[in-house]
């Protein structure tokens, strides 16, 4: 059986949950279930601490499993990055006392707070830049307030966690992190399915299929609105200068591709979900 790593909580575990849930996988009833067994698609999930996934995963203990980015490139295994799953994005920035740094190049001997030491070294590393990283598990952004460190290197959505403890974010971006599937055997069996069906629920949830009727004469114009992912689908009508039109469309552009094709001379625009996919 192919043995997956399922984060247990944290921002990623429902969404990562869902996900495999609409993939056609056997989700866990109660979450308070660290083990599930899927017979009928030879598969078996264990849900774990988001932190700990790459370490079993890179330790080969597990063949598959869901994490950030983020906590992959600070875990130091074996475990590689597949594919990038499309949630649970998060960047990471550093933050001191307004006025107090400018630039990297400022941390040079100065103390900084992460819960990532090894993706913060590596960072600051390829800056050329020594600093005293000071670890800690949680709660970063309070450790310019109590004196531990004079800078902290943390995930920032809105600012607004950093902002009230009088910090504001300064330099470059350190990473940009989201949800990826990870793997130090990737060749494993079952694998391949398991990447597939996951790309098919990430193309249903960002794409939709858009039907249109169109002159003929407007087909050219109408195909450079929605080009689909090869090529629209094209077909004949009743009347023979109207054509009826299929592509999927990203459900982001949905409503803006609409207003194009109406002002183009299309008319009966309808959109549907897709609820799976093979790409």
């Amino acid at each position: 059986m192919l043995k997956v790593a399922v984060p247990n909580k944290g921002t990623l575990s429902d969404t990562a949950i869902e996900m495999l849930i609409e993939a056609g996988y056997t989700g866990r009833r109660d979450p308070r279930q660290l083990h599930v067994i899927d017979d009928r698609n030879g598969v078996e999930f264990f849900y774990l601490r988001p932190r700990d996934i790459a370490t079993y995963v890179g330790s080969g203990a597990l063949d598959v499993g869901i994490t950030g980015r983020d906590l992959l490139l600070d875990s130091e295994t074996d475990a590689k990055e597949l594919d990038e799953l499309g949630f649970g994005a998060s960047t990471f920035r550093f933050a001191a006392r307004p006025g107090a740094f400018s630039a990297v190049k400022d941390l040079e001997g100065i103390r900084v707070a992460t819960s990532y030491p090894k993706l913060v070294g590596d960072f600051l590393a390829r800056e050329g830049v020594k600093a005293i990283l000071v670890k800690l598990d949680g709660a970063v952004e309070s450790a310019v307030r109590l004196g531990v460190a004079d800078a902290v290197a943390d995930v920032v959505s809105t600012g607004s966690t950093l902002k009230a403890q009088g910090l504001e974010v300064f330099g470059p971006v350190i990473l940009e992190s989201s949800s990826v599937l990870i793997s130090a055997k990737p060749n494993a069996s079952g694998i391949d399915v398991l990447r597939r069906r996951l790309a098919g629920v990430k193309v249903a949830r960002e794409f939709v299929l858009m039907d249109y009727d169109l002159p003929v004469a407007l087909l050219e114009q109408a195909s450079a609105v929605t080009p689909g992912l090869e090529s629209p689908t094209v077909s004949p009508l009743r009347d023979p200068e109207w054509v009826a039109v299929r592509a999927m469309v990203p459900k982001a552009d949905m409503n803006h591709v609409m207003d194009d094709l109406y002002a183009l001379g299309a008319r009966a625009i309808l959109v549907s979900p897709i609820h799976a996919a093979r790409i």
